[in-house]
């Protein structure tokens, strides 16, 4: 008798420890279930050539930026061929939280000084959260310093240009990443034959070519129509390598200004009659 009891005993344990097993089990499974999965490194640097992408520093991170655009390549051998005429551009970027960016810069063509926000509203995921794309939004101000001589009252006003973005992208597979950008751009002062607000569409991609190097590109198509036909759309192309905690970009491109005011609006280089500028961007996070 003593031993059916201590058997029963037994028997009883054994089932409650197989039942909380299967019950951890089905924890483990639903939470599996429940598990999202989102897409990284999109784009490895906040820029894709001139233009920014979907990328937001992490919270407490710092990014400092160097950025060149010499003179066009086709000016010819007494100007070396651009590189005796520099541009150049310093900003500091902060992460407040992980999905808020706020920076400051300051631009040596035309003496713009810049300030930007930009919030990552959106991220592309799977498993319980199905997110086909990323999506943050971008706000800058722009202040140009230089006195304009087209302009007989050339008060602070005339000098403030506002720009707003919503980056779209989506990475497709684990080389190619696609990012649209409509934008609006308002300039608060312009001579008669421009228009203030100014719409477009940028395009852009990043080929990864092997672990630290890829190919970028981007386009900025203006979607509104000015009288004055010297300005082009802004196109380049580039190389982004990738060395531990920087990121190096080589690039070519017909907009010699790296603000959101310059490079979409006022771009007055053909690329493809040789109106090209080479120029690179290297970035430090602490």
């Amino acid at each position: 008798m003593r031993k059916i009891y201590i058997l029963l005993v037994v028997i009883t344990l054994a089932s409650i420890n197989l039942k909380a097993q299967e019950d951890l089990l089905d924890i483990l499974n639903s939470e599996q279930t429940e598990e999202v999965n989102t897409t990284m490194a999109i784009f490895k640097g906040a820029r894709l050539i001139s233009g920014h992408t979907i990328v937001t520093r992490k919270m407490g991170e710092l990014e400092f930026v160097i950025s060149h655009r010499f003179g066009r390549i086709n000016s010819g051998i007494d100007e070396f061929f651009g590189l005796d005429g520099a541009n150049v551009r310093f900003s500091l970027e902060y992460g407040i939280t992980d999905n808020l960016t706020a920076g400051i810069g300051r631009n040596s063509f035309e003496k713009v000084y810049d300030g930007f926000l930009k919030y990552s509203l959106l991220k592309q995921s799977t498993g319980e959260k199905n997110m086909p794309v990323s999506l943050t939004a971008f706000s800058s101000m722009a202040i140009r310093t230089l006195k304009d001589p087209d302009f007989t009252e050339d008060d602070f006003n005339s000098k403030v240009s506002y720009t707003h973005q919503v980056l779209i992208a989506r990475k497709f597979n684990d080389k190619f990443s696609f990012q649209l950008a409509p934008t609006y751009v308002h300039r608060n002062k312009v001579l008669e034959n421009q228009e203030n607000d100014i719409l477009a569409l940028g395009i852009g991609g990043r080929m990864k070519l092997n672990t630290r190097v890829s190919l970028n590109a981007e386009y900025y198509y203006r979607l509104t129509e000015e009288l004055d036909a010297s300005y082009k759309d802004s196109l380049g192309v580039g190389i982004e390598i990738e060395t531990g905690g920087h990121v190096f970009h080589l690039n070519f491109t017909n907009s010699r200004s790296m603000v959101e005011r310059g490079f979409i609006t006022e771009t007055d280089g053909n690329f493809f009659k040789g109106d090209i500028h080479f120029g690179f961007n290297i970035s430090r996070v602490f």
